[in-house]
């Protein structure tokens, strides 16, 4: 019999959630950076075996929206919770269970198989994870606990066992050789912002957008136009750099992934443009492709 699900990933702000889809999907699809909010849509990432495929979808993290963009990023999250078959809730070490206790509830009501994993234990102890393991139960009883961690690779494989173990029989959802439902375009812009949120500092990351405006592909070479789109002047400013130093350290360090990403040699070409206020401009957010429903 074949097995087919919906395995979907949850969780706060900067508790490994990317690192830990890349892992699992063992192709690098999601962004992972040390700073928050760096997923911004849903990310599906897919593993077919002969007897299975799973569907594994990367969300952005659970935050309180401060504007129109974040809004959007939570609904993905929320959205994930009504199409799952298994559900990945992560944490880390730190986090407390207490903290965004209004998403924690509709966890709460969910009829599906709940994995809770506890990443990042390498930075805790034995005595500190047992009263962590302690606290999440209570709050989520009829979830299953893995501490793990995403760094080391520890924990993970059993973590997949189990995913298996909980798949419905099910023919598969997508050709078996396909491995996301994005197509090269979005990998693109993730990946100049992967760049950008590594360079910058500050709200300027946060403050980003990248749009494919050419994407010509031919059997050995890519030729990519993009625009970063910024709020104001001054960030468009700062993006460039001294003397345009900053923006060729950017689309060089972007470029060598790409060619990784691609396997192919890549021409780049990257412009800067002002799009003031697009975080709380509707049209905009739906032009870039997040939802506000």
């Amino acid at each position: 019999m074949h097995k087919a699900g919906f395995v979907n990933i949850v969780g706060n702000p900067n508790v490994g959630k990317s690192t830990l889809m890349n892992l699992l999907v063992g192709e690098r699809i999601s962004i992972a950076t040390f700073k928050a909010q760096t997923t911004r849509h849903r990310i599906m990432g897919i593993i077919n075996t002969d007897d299975a495929q799973i569907v594994f979808s990367d969300t952005p993290g659970v935050l309180k929206p401060s504007y129109k963009l974040q809004e959007s990023m939570l609904a993905f999250s929320e959205g994930a919770l009504q199409d799952a078959d298994v559900l990945l809730y992560v944490t880390d070490v730190v986090e407390k269970p207490d903290k965004n206790a209004e998403f924690i509830q509709k966890v709460q009501q969910l009829n599906v198989p709940i994995l809770l994993l506890i990443n990042k234990i390498d930075l805790s102890n034995q005595s500190d994870l047992e009263q962590l393991v302690s606290a999440w139960h209570e709050v989520l009883p009829t979830a299953e606990i893995f501490p793990i961690s995403a760094q080391a690779k520890f924990n993970v494989d059993n973590v997949l066992l189990r995913i298996k173990e909980l798949l419905p029989d099910s023919p598969p959802y997508f050709d078996k050789d396909q491995w996301t439902d994005k197509p090269a375009r979005f990998f693109v812009t993730e990946i100049m912002r992967e760049k950008i949120l590594l360079y910058y500092d500050k709200e300027i990351p946060y403050a980003v957008e990248v749009a494919v405006e050419e994407f010509k592909e031919s059997e050995k070479n890519i030729h990519i136009r993009t625009i970063i789109y910024v709020e104001r002047d001054s960030q468009k400013g700062i993006i460039i750099g001294h003397k345009g130093v900053a923006l060729k350290k950017v689309s060089t360090e972007a470029r060598k992934t790409l060619e990784k990403f691609f396997q192919k040699s890549i021409y780049l070409e990257v412009y800067v443009k002002v799009d003031k206020d697009w975080r709380q401009n509707e049209k905009r957010l739906e032009a870039y492709g997040y939802r506000l429903d």
